[in-house]
């Protein structure tokens, strides 16, 4: 599995940690910056990552900031993304069992160490289980492609 890695400056630290947590268990990953804790904004590495997802460059994403909520918010604007905040166990299964989330948002500001690399191997290891979800994600295609004719249709 290929993983892309991103944060801003509020998640520097932790995402550095995550990249040591990878490294142990020989998962081949990709830094998208930043590279320390100046401050930066969040969107520019957000977007690096789910392009690069999306793409199919990388099979998943990995991205931090402060919370989690602001480069979940930017990496779902791209297309054929589904990231999910998981600051806990439970959302990290079920945003992969339920919704086959492609990208894991944190917080770094939110938890510790040890608690984001339980969220990390939990999430990277859980299948998507499909049945009755997987409906469910052809209707975000859907109103993916929708939304993006829409905006195409206007000139933007």
């Amino acid at each position: 599995m290929k993983i892309a890695i991103g944060s801003d400056h509020a998640g520097y630290e932790l995402k550095e940690k995550i990249k040591q947590f990878l490294k142990e268990e020989n998962l081949e990953f990709f830094d998208a910056g930043t590279n320390n804790s100046d401050s930066v904004d969040y969107p520019d590495y957000a977007e690096r990552v789910a392009e690069a997802v999306a793409a199919g460059e990388f099979d998943r994403g990995i991205i931090v900031c402060g919370s989690g909520i602001g480069v979940a918010m930017t990496a779902n604007k791209i297309p054929g993304i589904r990231a999910a905040v998981c600051n806990d166990l439970e959302s990290a299964r079920l945003s992969r069992e339920h919704n086959d989330a492609n990208v894991l948002a944190v917080g770094g500001r939110v938890i510790d160490e040890k608690k984001a690399k339980e969220i990390v191997d939990l999430w990277l290891k859980t299948k998507f289980i499909g049945g009755r979800h997987l409906k469910r994600l052809e209707k975000i295609a859907k109103l993916e492609k929708k939304y993006s004719l829409k905006r195409g249709e206007a000139g933007q």
